[in-house]
């Protein structure tokens, strides 16, 4: 299958986590990603955990490397008189041109969309500002964290009672900001191939986050109670994670009646069904606690691999606690060829995960490994810019590429 963005080149000034995922995405359907970035302010990837045990430098993280695969990277000093130059000059080559600094940053360096546009006005030209590039907190900065607390979603990891714990990793960098900033730069795309005609895309990391809070939202507008409610939510109980006997974790959740009778006859407890406390699910949300209690009860004293297995075959939503490695080693997702094995030229080889879907007849594109910095600097600049050998030393030795 010929890759769906094949012909298409990014110039990529994203960085970190969310900005880097968008055009990761581009790169696996076939666009042809060249990176920006500087060994004068390296991309605080690159010098983040984790690290393979001895080795170090710019090229060694793990994070950047699990975010950055099938791109090219170009050393590029923002700072040196000529870079606005060279970085203008591949704009007027490219299709779309992605960032997410913060407002202010591509406007200092003459980067910004309407001197994009001046040399190339069918470019679609993505922006990701954390809350937008209006409003009266246009200029805060975050990561995403902090988005996750700002959009209610750290609000609905607490417990009733107790302080919240967030959401255990920075999400909205990972799924919902890079997810809807992709869908509007293939809307865009589309439009550019139809019409000849660039667009500015922004998307506030806000607003994007505030998306996926989801019922809290609606109940909010309704007037209902949005306390915060641990693992219980309304219209579901029995629902939670259960330790096992095997010291695993198993989480269940009963949506429908006939998931609880099915839940009670897999663990041998039909006597639930009698019991005027459990009797509908708005008698088991009063009495959620004990029901918890009961059933945690109950699967202490079975092993999760078995116990899961019952409860899937009987239509019970019921799943592992996963870890990360667990999911490494995940036969279902092997089958499907979610991983895929890179060998890196520092960290040596590295499992990559693929975009979450497949075209056509369901083969996953191959994957390059990720860039080192500066790696293609000399080919981007010979073949995209046409510059000579001698055209690119002397820039070279001008500190123009670092």
């Amino acid at each position: 299958m010929t890759a769906p963005l094949a012909g298409l080149r990014v110039l990529d000034f994203a960085w970190i986590g969310a900005g880097a995922l968008v055009t990761k995405a581009l790169a696996e359907l076939g666009a042809d990603v060249i990176r920006i970035e500087s060994r004068v302010r390296p991309d605080n990837l690159r010098q983040s955990p984790p690290f393979r045990p001895g080795t170090t430098g710019l090229d060694a993280s793990g994070y950047f490397a699990s975010r950055n695969p099938g791109k090219r990277s170009v050393a590029l000093n923002m700072k040196h008189p000529k870079a606005r130059e060279i970085a203008l000059s591949l704009a007027a080559r490219s299709d779309v041109f992605a960032s997410n600094f913060r407002t202010g940053v591509l406007e200092r360096w003459g980067m910004a969309y309407a001197d994009v546009q001046q040399v190339n006005p069918r470019i679609v030209y993505l922006t990701m500002p954390m809350q937008g590039r209006d409003g009266p907190h246009h200029d805060y900065v975050g990561f995403g964290s902090t988005i996750a607390a700002l959009a209610g979603l750290v609000h609905t990891t607490a417990a009733p009672g107790r302080p919240p714990i967030g959401t255990g990793t920075h999400y909205p960098d990972h799924v919902p900001n890079p997810g809807h900033a992709l869908v509007a730069l293939l809307a865009a795309i589309y439009h550019q191939q139809r019409t000849g005609e660039g667009q500015y895309v922004e998307l506030s990391q806000l607003e994007s986050t505030v998306n996926v809070v989801g019922h809290g939202i609606v109940h909010s507008s309704l007037g209902a109670d949005v306390s915060p409610a641990g693992n219980h939510a309304p219209g579901c109980a029995p629902r939670g994670a259960y330790a096992c006997a095997d010291g695993e974790w198993l989480a269940v959740s009963c949506q429908t009646e006939e998931q609880w009778y099915a839940l009670a006859k897999v663990v041998d407890r039909t006597d639930w069904l009698a019991n005027p406390r459990f009797g509908t699910v708005l008698e088991r949300l009063r009495n959620s606690d004990a029901l918890d209690a009961e059933l945690g009860e109950v699967l202490s004293a079975r092993r999760r691999s078995a116990v899961v297995t019952e409860l899937a075959n009987a239509g019970v939503p019921a799943g592992p606690v996963n870890s990360s490695k667990d999911m490494l080693d995940d036969p279902h997702l092997s089958a499907r060829g979610f991983w895929e094995s890179v060998q890196h030229k520092v960290i040596g080889e590295v499992p990559m995960f693929h975009l979450p879907f497949r075209l056509d007849d369901g083969d996953r594109p191959s994957m390059s490994p990720p860039p080192l910095l500066g790696e293609h600097t000399r080919e981007v600049a010979t073949s995209v810019l046409e510059l000579t050998d001698d055209e690119y030393e002397e820039l070279v030795a001008d500190g123009l590429f670092q």
